[in-house]
């Protein structure tokens, strides 16, 4: 009997310790920040070790775990290390459309542009930034009264 509730305490306490250890650690973020353009264009691809950023709306995403769609010779790395709107709005890799200016895009263009930003980029990829030049309203215009601190993932204390 005393063997039994020994044996007994003997699996509880394994399994407490088990389970600890494999809890999984929670996910530590980097800190969200403003990024110029000069900073964005470090982070297109060429470098190798350097995180792949791209911007869409203003909204800085690390697309590096993306890298055989973004990296260096990828097809889609001409959307990397800027701001890319218009192009994800028109889907397309023209160098004219590689631009932050929504100017003249149609209402499915803009639908389109929100359905891959929300759907794919936000969905699969962190935020890690913000564009220090533009920040998009709903009709496209330029935010000038864009706050970092009321953005999503971004925390006071977090860097510039």
């Amino acid at each position: 009997m005393a063997t039994a509730h020994f044996s007994a305490l003997f699996v509880c306490l394994l399994s407490l310790t088990l389970i600890q250890e494999v809890q999984l650690k929670p996910e530590t973020k980097k800190p969200v920040r403003l990024f110029t353009e000069e900073e964005l264009q470090r982070h297109d691809g060429r470098e190798e070790g350097q995180p792949i950023l791209m911007a869409v709306k203003g909204v800085v995403f690390d697309v590096s775990k993306g890298k055989e769609f973004y990296g260096r010779g990828a097809p889609y790395n001409a959307l990397v290390g800027k701001d890319s709107t218009r192009a994800v709005a028109k889907m397309s890799l023209a160098p004219e459309d590689l631009t932050s200016d929504t100017t003249g895009l149609t209402e499915e263009q803009l639908e389109s542009l929100e359905s891959v930003f929300e759907g794919t980029y936000k969905a699969k990829y962190p935020i890690v930034g913000y564009t220090a030049s533009r920040i998009l309203n709903k009709d496209g215009s330029p935010n000038d009264d864009f706050k970092p601190e009321d953005q999503p993932h971004f925390k006071i204390r977090d860097e510039f």
